[in-house]
């Protein structure tokens, strides 16, 4: 399967387990672009996916770049996307702490998982959604970036930069709140507002119930999250 987004850097394939690159990642890969912090930098890719954005960050000069992904799929695609796009991005297999006894990096970046997901009801999810692991943040879709976040400081070079992508529905200020308590200074640098894709729309009523969304809604605002280790 090739990501759709006509914007990306070059088509990505993608196996039937593995996130597809989507809005949040072309987004995540913008604000990579505009912030040229990567030059020459050490980058770590954290919940890798693909990899676009570790191979985006080694396009734009990062030196060395590392990506990381619990997921064995994701590893071995994210691999071939680096061999077929010509760069050198060192693919793991592994969780956050791994990734941390590897540090510290001058820059972070990750779109991990931030849906809102309900553990206690079955949900069906369209046959074209991406694999649930990918996308399934826990109960209000902080299960993986409140951990990023506990960890940031360390993951962190003195003078490191992380970019962090979520929806406006995993608690934007909380995550901002977070990173500042951790001793980092951090905004929201970037965002867009998308129509509810098919787990979005799968969600919907629950997340109506649940008092996440206002009746109604059907469009989230995706933000990129910027913090900075003085």
């Amino acid at each position: 399967m090739t990501a759709t987004l006509p914007e990306l850097h070059r088509p990505i394939e993608a196996a039937p387990d593995v996130y597809r690159p989507q809005e949040d990642s072309r987004l995540l890969i913008d604000t990579l672009e505009r912030s040229t912090v990567v030059v020459g930098r050490r980058v770590v890719d954290l919940c890798t996916g693909s990899g676009i954005v570790g191979i985006a960050a080694a396009e734009l000069g990062a030196e060395p770049v590392t990506a990381w992904d619990i997921s064995a799929d994701a590893v071995k695609c994210a691999r071939r996307n680096a061999e077929l796009a010509g760069v050198t991005v060192d693919v793991r297999l592994g969780s956050f702490n791994d990734a941390l006894a590897e540090g510290p990096y001058d820059v972070v970046v990750s779109n991990p998982p931030y849906v809102p997901t309900p553990s206690d009801i079955d949900l069906t999810v369209p046959a074209e959604a991406d694999p649930v692991w990918s996308w399934n943040g826990g109960h209000d879709g902080r299960a993986i970036i409140d951990p990023l976040c506990e960890l940031a400081p360390a993951l962190l070079a003195d003078g490191g930069t992380m970019l962090l992508v979520q929806s406006e529905f995993t608690g934007v200020e909380q995550t901002v709140s977070a990173l500042r308590s951790a001793g980092l200074s951090a905004d929201v640098v970037a965002w867009q507002l998308i129509p509810f894709g098919p787990v979005l729309t799968a969600q919907a009523s629950w997340l109506e119930a649940t008092g996440q969304i206002s009746a109604g809604t059907r469009s989230e605002e995706l933000v990129v999250i910027r913090a900075d280790k003085r």
